[in-house]
């Protein structure tokens, strides 16, 4: 039976390009039979890296059969994955984010996590020697997701390991990394077309701290204002996104990648007193705070979150 690899629900670069990656490592290096598949619809920075390297989007699914192989990245968390992960048969995980727990497995399986800034750093490793028969897609799949998980080089998840393997990358495929990160980060910031719930979900993560259960949701953009303009329409969409979701609140982090800042909108009294007891700030009447130096939500943001 096919191997199904996939990642988190609200695909960003990471867990689009992980599976590719790992679907031909598994199918071209290991002789097995291994596809790639997408929880969602990628964002519009995972979409650009498809076009650019050519690579056709994975098929996007929803559930698991029962005894389905798969293999997980980019997640270890049950409430990120369908809701039957655990009927299926997990044969791999390889992850950079916390241990969260309660997946189920049916016997003993590969684990790989590590303290790094992306997914794709670790399978550059795991794959090794046999990084010298990588097509140049694979490889500018696994540039594209570091330089996106590191905010090239800005974010503090970012390490030594991280930034050699993205210059070595680079360098192979002569790519300037300066020039391909804004052309990335360009193509993310462009959310036109997409609507207030689609925003708030595009890039989010569940979270329970102190009894309540948040959605956290970060925007990463070049260009925040045009985010900001949308201000008033997301937060009065937050409290139907937050009941049909299930949770208490919506946080929305709206991460100005160049001023390395985030703002976050303060549509009510909880948000405010989420921002000041997470962050140390004082929030004021208005109803936006900017916190300088937060742009990650792996390091900064859900650590630190309180209530």
């Amino acid at each position: 039976m096919t191997t199904l690899v996939f990642g988190h629900k609200s695909p960003d670069t990471d867990s689009t390009g992980s599976p590719i990656i790992w679907a031909w490592y598994l199918n071209e290096v290991k002789g097995g039979d291994a596809e790639a598949v997408l929880l969602g619809e990628p964002n519009t920075e995972a979409a650009f890296m498809l076009d650019k390297w050519t690579l056709p989007k994975p098929r996007i699914i929803d559930a698991v059969e029962a005894g389905q192989p798969v293999v997980i990245v980019d997640t270890n968390n049950p409430a990120e994955l369908p809701a039957a992960i655990n009927d299926a048969d997990i044969t791999a995980i390889i992850d950079h984010h916390k241990l969260v727990g309660g997946l189920e497995t049916k016997g003993p399986i590969d684990i790989r996590i590590e303290p790094v800034a992306c997914t794709a750093t670790i399978m550059y490793k795991m794959i090794g020697k046999d990084m010298a028969q990588a097509p140049a897609w694979v490889k500018g799949t696994m540039l594209s997701c570091i330089l996106s998980d590191t905010l090239e080089f800005r974010s503090p998840t970012t390490t030594q390991e991280d930034r050699a393997i993205a210059e070595a990358l680079a360098q192979e495929l002569d790519v300037a990394i300066p020039a391909y990160a804004a052309e990335m980060f360009a193509a993310k910031s462009d959310v036109s077309a997409f609507s207030d719930a689609e925003l708030l979900r595009m890039d989010s993560k569940e979270y329970e701290v102190g009894g309540k259960k948040f959605r956290v949701s970060v925007l990463e953009t070049t260009s925040p204002e045009t985010v900001l303009s949308r201000k008033d329409s997301l937060m009065a969409t937050m409290p139907a996104v937050a009941e049909e979701d299930g949770v208490d609140q919506v946080l929305l982090f709206i991460v100005d990648i160049l001023n390395e800042e985030s703002t976050m909108l303060l549509p009510n009294d909880l948000t405010r007193q989420v921002a000041e007891k997470s962050f140390a700030t004082v929030c004021g009447d208005g109803d936006t705070v900017v916190l300088p130096g937060v742009v990650s939500r792996k390091k900064q943001i859900i650590p630190n979150l309180a209530v």
